[in-house]
């Protein structure tokens, strides 16, 4: 029997980091780990993807490299080269994972890590380890429909999606949040027949409406087809195609992709021997990861929405802090998590939309800024795109920012400052902006909304 400070069941992006953390705070730490160190988002998630996305973009400038003045001609993507850069990038960072846990002298224990109660976790049925402090960092799937499963053949989950062999040349995805729009955005670049099923009334239902509306627009520009209010009822599997029967219509593409959401990993890891609570498929914890069971924590996805990788690596660090007693550890604000989609074009968001403000009862001033109103943009060749920001009328509180285009998923980031430092319009208004940069827009977008804006 081994003894610890800390336990860590999960080494995706909450438990690694809060191993880390942990360690740094002079606790002896052990990370049990039963796949990849770096989870899911590290080794089949948002690294990879972005890798796949990459190449994407850069196949696609090429193509119209004539808009920019450079001749090109036959352009070709490799897919077998596409996807081995991108299994390329998930291993080398895995890697570094694995040497950042050995630095800050974290045991890492290969196996799957089981409750036992009384502060004691297994390792594969067989090693037992001990801790007053134990988190749970287990992650999540993706979310199977009864009647509607992945066969890894024809219908896919993100991990098939992810190393195709060869390139369909019809696709259907179900689901438009981020995943299903990365992908479909990944594959219509590369020349696929994409068709996306949403079963909402519009596409990437979580963002602000307008943003949305922007988003399938471009979108179905670019030539996906988008099916909105989509009930699919039966997936009826042929030789090499898959016929999708949704609404009153039939659709037979040679894959599908079920993206409908994830569900946290919560069986097979003793929660029956504690007294930690399940809500719909995840674990309750307080606003500081606590859960009813006395010593045991729980992090990222297992503890529920947003579903996001910078999440779960904060909720390690608050965390681990509150165990260590660290002074000025502040609880988790959800609000203030920003939230990126990398499809083309990009979209992010932090904070309120329009709608929900205006639910709170807020009186509202709403910015916009186009980005063929910004120099950079049109430089680029990226004039497609808008930034939305929303303030409290009454104080001047930042309550939201929504954007759509070219590089907002780094621009995001300021607003995401903003809020953490409580910013005032007046704030926003006095800071100092580059030129020329896309950031102006963020400027231009809170002078809007107090009838200031100089470019448009």
């Amino acid at each position: 029997m081994s003894n610890f400070d800390l336990i860590v069941i999960g080494g995706g992006p909450g438990g690694y980091v809060a191993a880390i953390r942990a360690a740094q705070l002079k606790m002896n730490v052990a990370l049990v780990e039963r796949e990849h160190l770096g989870g899911i988002c590290l080794n089949w998630g948002c690294i990879p993807t972005k890798a796949l996305l990459r190449s994407a973009e850069i196949y696609n400038n090429i193509k119209h490299a004539a808009d920019y003045g450079i001749k090109v001609s036959g352009v070709e993507f490799d897919l077998a080269a596409i996807v081995k850069r991108s299994r390329g990038v998930a291993s080398q960072l895995s890697g570094g994972i694995k040497h950042l846990l050995k630095k800050n002298k974290v045991t890492v224990f290969d196996g799957t890590g089981k409750l036992l109660g009384k502060g004691q976790v297994s390792v594969n049925g067989k090693d037992t380890l001990t801790a007053k402090h134990i988190i749970i960092a287990t992650g999540a799937r993706a979310r199977v429909i009864p009647g509607l499963e992945p066969d890894g053949k024809l219908i896919w989950t993100y991990k098939e999606a992810m190393v195709p062999e060869k390139m369909p040349k019809s696709l259907v995805v179900v689901g438009s949040g981020a995943i299903g729009i990365e992908f479909a955005s990944f594959y219509n670049t590369l020349g696929v027949d994409v068709t996306v099923l949403e079963v909402q009334s519009r596409v990437m239902p979580v963002e602000d409406e307008e943003i949305s509306t922007l988003a399938r627009k471009q979108f179905e520009k670019q030539g996906m087809k988008i099916i909105t209010d989509a009930k699919v009822t039966k997936l009826e599997k042929g030789k090499d195609n898959v016929t999708v029967h949704v609404n009153d219509q039939k659709i037979t593409v040679d894959r599908v992709i079920m993206a409908v959401g994830i569900v946290g990993n919560t069986e097979n890891i003793g929660l029956e021997n504690t007294k930690v609570k399940l809500d719909r498929g995840q674990i309750v914890v307080d606003s500081y990861c606590k859960t009813d069971e006395a010593g045991v924590y729980a992090i990222g996805d297992v503890a529920g929405a947003p579903w996001l990788a910078h999440k779960a690596s904060h909720e390690g660090i608050i965390c681990v802090e509150k165990i260590a007693n660290q002074p000025d550890v502040h609880a988790m604000k959800r609000e203030n998590i920003p939230g990126c989609t990398y499809c083309h074009p990009q979209v992010a968001s932090v904070g309120l939309t329009e709608k929900a403000a205006k639910e709170k009862g807020y009186e509202l001033k709403v910015g916009r800024f186009p980005f063929m109103g910004n120099g950079k943009a049109i430089a680029l060749g990226e004039p497609e795109g808008l930034v939305k920001t929303i303030f409290d009328a009454k104080t001047g509180e930042l309550l939201g920012a929504h954007m759509i285009g070219a590089e907002v998923t780094e621009l995001i980031q300021g607003f995401g400052i903003a809020k953490t430092l409580e910013s005032t319009e007046a704030e926003l208004m006095h800071t100092v902006f580059p030129h020329p940069t896309l950031s102006e827009m963020m400027h231009e977008s809170v002078l809007d909304a107090y009838k200031r804006a100089i470019h448009f």
